[in-house]
């Protein structure tokens, strides 16, 4: 392989990686906001045609279930919307790692997300997520999503008021 041909390919895994990066962002940043408003066709577009959403281990097993195809996905997705299921949600990201295989970019993250549900409670959770992308026309759309529990804890309330610890301040010289 001449050398041009070995950057162009680099180059190419680094826009696909980016591209995966933001199709997962994108994911999360509409999951963060379900509700009557959500664009569900914008979610689908996410995903390939075939598709698999679904909950690892016992738990999530259990309470996701597994969702075969965009169709059923969106679906599934949709009974978060109406009525709201979260009255706040927001997911944080970290420990990424990608790779490229064959078929595509396959990555893992440790995903934090802190739910307000419309009953009123809240919660502090973890999972670890897999997710397999494949290119489909055109677009790095997510193909396989496993999402595995880590964590789930019952939080009070995120918004109590209280005073947030500070140092004291000291001064200067001493």
């Amino acid at each position: 392989m001449s050398d041009l041909a070995a950057l162009a390919l680099r180059i190419e895994r680094l826009e696909a990686e980016s591209a995966c990066r933001k199709c997962l962002s994108d994911y999360m940043e509409l999951c963060d906001r379900l509700d009557e408003t959500t664009d569900l066709e914008a979610l689908g577009a996410l995903f390939t045609r075939d598709a698999v959403w679904g909950g690892a281990g016992d738990r999530y097993a259990k309470d996701f279930g597994a969702h075969q195809g965009r169709a059923a996905i969106v679906g599934w997705l949709a009974t978060f919307c109406t009525p709201p299921h979260f009255a706040m949600n927001a997911h944080f990201l970290s420990s990424e790692a990608l790779h490229h295989t064959d078929e595509g970019v396959t990555g893992r993250w440790i995903m934090a997300q802190t739910p307000t549900f419309h009953d009123g409670q809240s919660f502090l959770m973890a999972a670890r997520l897999e997710i397999d992308f494949r290119q489909e026309e055109g677009a790095w759309r997510m193909h396989r999503f496993s999402t595995r529990n880590l964590y789930a804890r019952p939080v009070s309330d995120w918004t109590a008021p209280m005073q947030i610890p500070a140092p004291r301040p000291v001064a200067v010289g001493q």
